[in-house]
């Protein structure tokens, strides 16, 4: 069985180690749901204070040239654009997940009605993120043209799924409950054989497990920029789209920023060339400048560094758990092959969120999604391989002791 001692041995070889300082992590806490909300880089308060106090205290509304406000939006998609595998001026960090998902599925299917008016399906998991099939469903309802959601209940169903009534497939390529990460190249490939588009999801997958959005042929992307990229809660979202299909058409959110002459200040909408089209209104600027803190960590390693020690920690992490909690109800639901595991595991427990609760109170943090699953993130930046073999630790302990059973545990919150 391993030993705490081998995994100090573990933190003493591990390169990334060092990283771990860049972040503000409080003492007595075992930080393990960066999938959820990445932990506070140590430069992001200075940060936020000098846009509060020097960029708008003092520059007022000249920061908008002299700051470089107004074209932060692209600098910041061009520093993200490496991690995605896209190319210069091909991201754009805006709006939110849900917003820039509007934009593209709108956008995808404005494509699809002038090659093949016909198709009127868009394919999609029953257990995507729900705000991405919340967010199909308005559009559908908006546009009143016949088009109908296809779900399929496992990854396997997809290929039948896929046919020639389909335009548009939604796929998030790392499953925000189990973990099930998909071959985004080779699903791309069937997507296209079927003429159908792809749009990529990529909230559990940016920062967390190596993407090439290009080699894969997509065509579409989304994800955020507050779990794994350590941009703080609710920061920006971002948005790519394949250069072959970025000019063929505007995105349905026409707002000012995607106008190619802003400050003509046109009574007509004439959007940018490129991605820039993307944008929409007005840049929450704060939070925006907050999310560079991040990638100025990435900067410092690779997706690919990044990766190795990620499935090593996942590794260990179901090792552990299976070594240690044997005797108890837990069910893996994560896969163990590592080309199909994204940067969390999940276990499903009949008192999931009972545990997950009194895990918490021990200074374990993750977290708990319905139904019985508890999730468990692992980013590579600051998680340390003896971080794994606590948090194992106690939950053994709790799990033992039946803590979770106490009344305080069973209390619901409204954020879980």
């Amino acid at each position: 069985m391993t030993t705490r001692n081998a995994c100090l041995a573990l933190d003493a070889e591990d390169s990334l180690a060092p990283l771990r300082a860049q972040f503000a992590l409080p003492a007595g806490v075992i930080y393990l749901d960066g999938n959820s909300l990445g932990a506070r880089p140590v430069a992001a308060l200075e940060r936020a204070q000098a846009v509060i106090a020097q960029e708008w205290g003092d520059g007022l509304i000249r920061s908008w040239n002299s700051a470089g406000w107004r074209d932060l939006p692209q600098r910041l998609g061009n520093r993200l654009a490496s991690l995605i595998g896209a190319g210069d001026d091909e991201v754009v960090v805006t709006d939110t997940t849900s917003i820039n998902l509007f934009k593209v599925l709108g956008a995808a299917l404005k494509v699809q009605d002038g090659r093949a008016p016909q198709r009127k399906v868009i394919v999609s998991e029953s257990s995507n993120f729900p705000t991405d099939l919340y967010i199909a469903q308005g559009l559908m309802d908006l546009l009143q043209q016949g088009y109908s959601l296809r779900l399929v209940d496992s990854p396997e169903a997809l290929a039948q799924a896929i046919d020639q009534d389909v335009a548009v497939v939604l796929l998030t390529h790392v499953n925000y409950k189990t973990g099930y990460m998909h071959d985004m190249a080779a699903l791309t490939a069937l997507i296209h054989e079927c003429g159908a588009l792809a749009i990529w999801d990529l909230a559990h997958s940016a920062g967390a497990v190596p993407v090439d959005l290009r080699q894969a042929d997509a065509d579409y992307a989304i994800g955020c920029t507050y779990k794994y990229l350590n941009g703080g809660p609710g920061s920006q979202a971002f948005a790519w789209v394949s250069p072959k299909l970025c000019d063929l058409v505007a995105q349905p959110l026409s707002g000012w920023f995607g106008h190619v002459r802003q400050f003509d200040m046109e009574s007509g909408y004439e959007p940018s060339k490129g991605i820039a089209r993307y944008l929409c209104g007005t840049q929450p600027i704060t939070s925006l400048a907050m999310v560079e803190c991040g990638l100025d960590i990435f900067a410092q390693t690779d997706m690919l560094s990044l990766r190795r020690k990620s499935l090593a920690l996942t590794d260990l992490f179901i090792q552990l758990v299976e070594e240690r909690c044997a005797a108890h109800d837990l069910t893996l639901i994560t896969p163990r092959e590592h080309a199909k595991r994204g940067s969390h595991v999940s276990f499903e427990h009949p008192q999931g969120y009972a545990v997950i609760q009194a895990l918490i109170a021990r200074g374990v943090i993750g977290d708990y999604r319905e139904p019985r699953i508890m999730r468990f993130g692992f980013t590579p930046l600051y998680t340390s391989f003896t971080e794994v073999f606590d948090a194992v630790q106690i939950l053994g302990e709790i799990l033992d002791e039946k803590t979770w059973a106490q009344a305080q545990f069973q209390v619901r919150h409204s954020v879980t």
